[in-house]
């Protein structure tokens, strides 16, 4: 059997600055898939769904080893993402949208571990999740789940299904800002603790350059961030921070363990440009920091 599937569209992000224009691609399933095909003594499938203009993306993959399924789109999810004199202003839009998932499309998809990397809050209906659950263990990136498109703007919304979804959600990702706009509650343990209450028996939560916690359901991880050499490029960190702990929780290690070797491995995401392109011997090195 396959120790990892990630599920998730390949996105072509349009970047624009005053001074560039660039097409790329983007998305959870893109970071995860580069990130996790660094690593070794792991079998890896990706599922992903994209219209017949961005099959150059799936066919780079396969180039670097990575083994794909494509299920048909009519599009492709295209994001722009539009920046001012200040980069921190960003106007984002969504100017194409790929076909939900469906649980007829992921029946047949199993895996030890199923990542779910969501864009958008209506990738992945109610019904695909005891169907995954029954295939694997499930893992969440909730970040999806919490925007809707209306037109072509971006929206922050609540995860609609969020309390029948997470009975099936055995390992859950969120930041400090989602995981408050998913219970109200803005400190770390209580909010944890719903969550968990709602199903979810592992709880990640990523805080930036303040580490992370992961609560398991009886106790709360404190995992340390591992300041980076210098600061490049943080896209697809959080996307990076889940591919290193499925890993290795996938090869049985703990969740400490584990959550630091994800740490690090996000902090050499930073130091980078691009999709993670590391080896675990440079990861292991940020651990010995």
């Amino acid at each position: 059997m396959t120790d990892i599937c990630c599920i998730g569209h390949i996105t072509l992000d349009k970047i624009i600055t005053p001074t560039l224009t660039a097409n790329l691609n983007g998305g959870t399933s893109f970071y995860f898939s580069y990130s996790i095909s660094k690593m070794p003594n792991v079998s890896y499938k990706l599922v992903t769904s994209l219209g017949e203009s961005e099959m150059q993306a799936v066919d780079n993959m396969r180039k670097a080893g990575i083994n794909v399924e494509v299920i048909p789109s009519k599009k492709t999810v295209v994001f722009e993402n539009k920046y001012g004199e200040n980069m921190n202003n960003r106007k984002q839009r969504v100017l194409a949208k790929a076909d939900p998932f469906t649980a007829q499309k992921l029946v047949d998809i199993k895996a030890r571990y199923i990542h779910l990397g969501s864009l958008l809050a209506d990738d992945f209906p109610l019904d695909v999740f005891p169907i995954l659950a029954r295939n694997g263990i499930l893992s969440v990136d909730a970040q999806g789940f919490l925007r809707y498109v209306e037109g072509e703007n971006v929206y922050p919304c609540d995860w609609k299904d969020k309390r029948e979804a997470l009975q099936y959600v055995d390992i859950l990702k969120v930041n400090e800002h989602e995981i408050e706009s998913l219970t109200g509650e803005s400190d770390l343990e209580p909010a944890a603790k719903i969550l968990s209450s709602w199903g979810a028996k592992e709880v990640l939560m990523t805080l930036g350059g303040y580490g992370s916690v992961i609560y398991d359901g009886v106790s709360l991880h404190e995992i340390p961030a591992y300041p980076p050499k210098k600061l490049v490029d943080a896209t697809g960190c959080g996307d990076t921070y889940a591919t290193g702990y499925l890993y290795m929780r996938s090869q049985g290690a703990s969740i400490d363990e584990a959550g630091r070797f994800a740490a690090a491995m996000a902090t050499l995401n930073i130091e980078r440009t691009g999709a993670f392109d590391g080896t675990i011997e440079e990861v292991e090195a940020v651990l010995d920091r």
